[in-house]
């Protein structure tokens, strides 16, 4: 944003350029808008604050807070430009509306890990051999029954079907609990 003409031979700025006069030396615009791009930018200030209006707001600050209020001023233009009812106003509420989505589906995400995580410390706890009876046979039945069924994960409801994840965790659950004959894949989760 820097650059433009200030009188000698450079040339107007690019505010001078589009209201067309000369530029002077101690021009309030030229230090914020450039003989090239200073020229399109201006042109959406001077449409929606008008000249006038945007010198006095930049001539009542300091130097230090000009090139701020200047990308302000730009920013806020060519989003009213853009968007004539809401302006900058509707960018953020897409923004924001963006931010809520995210942070839903970081729930949601953490809440799945978070399920997985500990159904995976259960399943491990109950995995341990029971400590060995003498008086009962310990070991499952090796001959085929009804029960040594190898799942299909086509069998399984699917992930995004309702409740589907959770009905899938629960039935593993179940089957490994109280069906532990029943031989299930090593991991059915999408």
């Amino acid at each position: 944003m820097n650059g433009g003409g200030r009188g000698g031979g450079e040339g107007p700025c690019g505010a001078c350029k589009f209201l067309r006069r000369k530029c002077v030396k101690g021009c309030v615009f030229a230090p914020y808008f450039d003989a090239e791009q200073g020229t399109a930018r201006f042109a959406a200030v001077h449409k929606v604050f008008g000249a006038s209006n945007a010198s006095k707001m930049l001539l009542r600050l300091p130097l230090n807070k000009r090139l701020d209020a200047v990308v302000t001023l730009s920013y806020e233009a060519i989003a009213r430009l853009r968007d004539p009812v809401y302006g900058s106003v509707g960018h953020l509420f897409s923004l924001q509306h963006q931010v809520m989505s995210l942070q839903a589906e970081l729930a949601h995400v953490q809440a799945r890990l978070s399920t997985f995580q500990s159904f995976s410390l259960h399943s491990a706890q109950e995995m341990q051999q029971p400590p060995f009876d003498p008086t009962h046979n310990n070991e499952y039945p090796t001959e085929p029954s009804n029960l040594d069924v190898m799942w299909e994960e086509e069998q399984l409801p699917q992930a995004g079907t309702e409740g589907g994840e959770f009905q899938e965790l629960a039935a593993m659950q179940f089957v490994s609990k109280y069906l532990p004959a029943v031989k299930l894949p090593a991991c059915t989760f999408g």
